[in-house]
């Protein structure tokens, strides 16, 4: 099992090296974000605030960046983001409902002009019967759309890589809701 772990990660490593070092997708995102004028916002809750560190690695992103919050706690999730405690109790915290809740709590509280959200579960702890490590769940929203993707990573990926992972599908996703919507 470890050996297999081992050649896991090292193969994603490998894989993403290009990206990691060129910070492509995080440009992309800030051309889109700056040429539309947009405020982005991020509620973070599996990626423990890495997708807001990719996104401001780029100079300039206060331009860009407008308020983030790492939300682990649901009282978190609650206060600073107005998800509702029904959906966490009905659906659990790592589900679309949440997600969108998150994302929706940003537009509503904080007056940004796009969302982003994202809740999952990066283990190597936290899996249950039905939702399974490298689950997560991410929204994107702005005052007229909205949109939830659901992903599953490899359950075999380290904790660091795996919030990397989520945070590469997380960018990924967010380009593509800019480019529909934009």
């Amino acid at each position: 099992m470890v050996l297999k772990q081992i050649i896991v990660n090292s193969l994603f490593l490998i894989k993403n090296l290009g990206t990691i070092v060129v910070q492509s997708r995080e440009k992309k995102i800030a051309k889109l974000l700056i040429r539309n004028a947009l405020k982005l916002s991020v509620a973070e809750s599996c990626t423990g605030g890495l997708i807001s560190s990719r996104l401001t690695d780029i100079s300039g992103s206060s331009a860009y960046t407008f308020q983030n919050f790492v939300t682990y706690a649901n009282s978190a999730k609650v206060q600073l983001l107005d998800v509702n405690k029904d959906d966490i109790e009905n659906y659990g915290v790592v589900s679309s409902e949440v997600a969108l809740d998150m994302a929706q709590g940003l537009l509503k509280r904080y007056n940004c002009d796009i969302a982003l959200s994202t809740t999952g579960i990066a283990g190597p702890l936290g899996a249950t019967e039905t939702k399974k490590v490298g689950l997560i769940y991410m929204a994107a929203a702005n005052e007229k759309f909205a949109k939830v993707l659901k992903f599953e990573a490899n359950s075999l990926l380290y904790r660091r890589i795996m919030k990397y992972a989520f945070s590469n599908k997380a960018l990924d996703f967010l380009i593509e809701f800019l480019e529909e919507n934009y």
